[in-house]
């Protein structure tokens, strides 16, 4: 199990440690509920410096990106990031991604240069992937084992952030970036984006720097209300929102588009990629099933696998992800459900052994700041 570059600083607040994507990871500080309500409405600190980071440069880097994402990267103008999937070649997903377009004097003349941040399970996957799909005159780099990632997220995020950076956050646009000094730190990568729907900030850094940051975000955060937050809490946030995670909502058999990311599918992009063909009859005809958002009419907790049923006890979905909503205070779940079933305020039912728990189609997000 690998280690990040603050793994130490994690044992001795006395984190809650677990393995995730082949990371020795904190779960939780304090409680999930705990962080979770720190960056809703104060400030949290997360090492995902478990992510993988992949360099993409080169001459033909534009139309190498373009034929692995789905999403249009042509798009994007230097400092600028947008979400987006790997395709496989049968209509499901390698993985989902940020894809940020490199500033050009990080480039030789005539080159792009890109950054795809991926999950931390699927690094060695989406490598040896977009590797074997690389016939372009581009060369790819995996920084993921020297690079660390803070995100620094929730409402006070820009006022701890601001007083350690020497670039004007207030101008820092959702979804971009730029490169600054974090207090004696040169050439961070610094860019509006999270994965809580609190807003913050991500800051990428080589590993070396990881134990000077985090101990002057959490200096300078104090009089903000800063927590460290771990993965649990990462994860309740993430789901009051409504976004996807690997392996649950999206995997190598799901068509982003039965799972509502038809908004980063652009199959009407003049260029070719994975799977195009089959997005567009996904498009076309519709999928049998589709992910919705739910809420259970009890206390009772949705869990992954879990069956979904409807009035008969026919089954028709199955949960991919649930919680207890911290900020809501109810049971909140999404799943893939039968489409002629999803629509606002129906009711289904949660099957938990021989239980059947009414439930009411909710759309997504549960949580609207």
């Amino acid at each position: 199990m690998k280690n990040t570059a603050l793994t130490k600083i994690h044992e001795d607040l006395g984190a809650k440690m677990m393995s995730f994507g082949g990371y020795n990871m904190p779960l939780q500080y304090t409680s999930i509920t705990d962080e979770h309500t720190a960056v809703r409405e104060k400030v949290g600190l997360f090492d995902v410096s478990h992510m993988g980071e992949f360099i993409v440069k080169g001459k033909e880097a534009l139309d190498f990106v373009q034929k692995i994402t789905s999403n249009d990267a042509s798009k994007l103008s230097p400092g600028q990031a947008q979400y987006s999937c790997l395709p496989n070649d049968r209509g499901g997903v390698v993985d989902d991604l940020l894809v940020y377009r490199l500033f050009d004097d990080q480039c030789s003349e005539g080159e792009q240069a890109f950054m795809l941040v991926v999950n931390a399970s699927n690094i060695e996957k989406d490598w040896n992937w977009i590797k074997a799909a690389n016939t372009f005159d581009t060369k790819l780099i995996d920084i993921s084992a020297k690079s660390s990632l803070l995100a620094l997220q929730g409402p006070n995020a820009i006022q701890v952030l601001k007083k350690l950076v020497d670039i004007d956050l207030d101008n820092l646009a959702y979804y971009t970036f730029t490169k600054g000094r974090v207090g004696d730190i040169d050439n961070v990568l610094i860019s509006n984006t999270g994965y809580t729907g609190s807003g913050g900030y991500e800051l990428y850094f080589d590993n070396e720097h990881a134990e000077y940051l985090w101990k002057l975000l959490m200096e300078e955060g104090a009089v903000h209300g800063i927590k460290p937050a771990g993965l649990g809490a990462r994860d309740t946030l993430r789901l009051e929102m409504g976004f996807c995670l690997y392996g649950h909502e999206i995997d190598d058999d799901t068509s982003p588009i039965a799972a509502g990311l038809g908004w980063i599918t652009k199959t009407k992009k003049a260029v070719d990629f994975f799977s195009k063909e089959h997005f567009i009859r996904d498009r076309k005809e519709g999928t049998k099933r589709k992910l919705t958002g739910f809420i259970v009419n009890d206390r009772r907790v949705p869990r992954q696998g879990y069956e979904l049923f409807d009035k008969e006890d026919n089954v028709i979905g199955m949960v991919t992800s649930g919680t207890m909503s911290p900020t809501l205070d109810i049971p909140i779940g999404m799943g893939f459900v039968d489409k002629s079933f999803i629509e606002e305020g129906a009711e289904i039912f949660l099957g938990i052994r021989k239980k059947r728990c009414s439930c009411s189609i909710k759309k997504v997000p549960f949580y609207k700041a």
